[in-house]
């Protein structure tokens, strides 16, 4: 695997989870599989849960871990060909990747999007140019428009509490609804766009929840069922997915990367134990970080049924296998 960026990239997915409980079961037993290779962890953003899981992902497999943060220390990056750097960016990105990469066997890249070009960030254009000149496997720590370790984590946690290979609580497949939150500042839809992926690649029954204007790109969107009213998606709900996410711009191009509507007048999307109720008792999920009070009320988040800690310890399980799978390609 020398690019792991959407779900088709990591094949079969009941082999991946199949290698998921496999190494969560003994995490260091490919320990020697990385001896002597280096991970380079580029951070164009900030990180906790990424930064801290994907490198103990690569201390499980015993390899060397490098991290840069680009913005506090190194040169700033030019990232666009054929300007003039008469500006703050001393060195160009096109030089710095080469570089790079001669100091490591694995790179990943955290890059989020920009929010004000759609065609540049939805492009991936920071992530392939790390793919096309750094002569080295390249896997996604989050980039313009997925954050597939996230979205992995996700189904591995779903898969441990329903089976979603097997049945629901309810009977069937588990019904799993991704709903929109309000928040105070513009955010890429890097993890809604990947959990829809993963979601429509996995053997669930799927819903997104949103207002209208917050349409994600169809590409992600895939067979999902998009329903506008909150209330009827939640109805016999197994897992509510909160996260917040500006507009895509696929139905308002002029409004991508804006928030439509003053957030103090949709929370009403806030979900609290009455939006819960509407459920099949179900589990709460969000990727963290989450700001209380407007994504979910404290009463959601601390319940027994909230599934936020086991989703983030499952990001070190989810990043061991992509790993383990670029190692045993080199």
């Amino acid at each position: 695997m020398r690019s792991f960026l959407n779900v088709e990239d990591l094949g079969d997915l009941k082999q991946a989870l199949g290698e998921a409980a496999e190494i969560k079961a003994d995490r260091f037993k490919y320990d020697t599989l990385g001896k002597n290779k280096t991970l380079l962890m580029v951070f164009f953003n900030n990180s906790l849960r990424t930064r801290l899981s994907t490198q103990k992902a690569a201390m499980n497999l015993g390899m060397n871990v490098i991290v840069l943060d680009v913005n506090a220390g190194a040169w700033k990056l030019e990232t666009e060909r054929g300007v003039i750097m008469d500006g703050d960016k001393s060195e160009h990105l096109l030089e710095a990747i080469p570089v790079m990469g001669s100091y490591c066997d694995v790179i990943g890249i955290r890059s989020f999007a920009g929010l004000t070009d759609r065609e540049y960030d939805y492009a991936e254009t920071v992530y392939h140019q790390f793919l096309r000149y750094s002569g080295k496997p390249v896997f996604a720590m989050e980039t313009a428009t997925v954050h597939p370790l996230q979205a992995f984590a996700d189904l591995i946690t779903i898969s441990e509490y329903s089976g979603c290979s097997g049945h629901s609580r309810n009977s069937g497949k588990p019904k799993v609804v991704l709903t929109w939150a309000p928040h105070p500042k513009s955010l890429p839809q890097a993890v809604p766009n990947s959990f829809a992926q993963w979601m429509n690649a996995a053997d669930v029954d799927f819903v997104i929840t949103h207002p209208e204007g917050y349409e994600l790109d169809p590409r992600f969107v895939g067979n999902a069922r998009v329903e506008y009213d909150q209330k009827k998606a939640f109805e016999g709900a197994d897992f509510i997915y909160a996260k917040n996410w500006s507009c895509p711009g696929v139905t308002r191009p002029e409004a991508y990367g804006k928030i439509l509507h003053d957030y103090h007048q949709m929370m009403h999307w806030t979900v609290d134990a009455e939006h819960m109720g509407w459920t099949n008792n179900a589990h709460f999920m969000h990727c963290l970080p989450v700001r209380r009070g407007m994504i979910v009320t404290d009463d959601v988040i601390e319940a027994p049924s909230s599934l936020v800690i086991p989703e983030a310890a499952n990001r070190e399980i989810s990043a061991t296998v992509v790993l383990k799978r670029i190692l045993q390609s080199l």
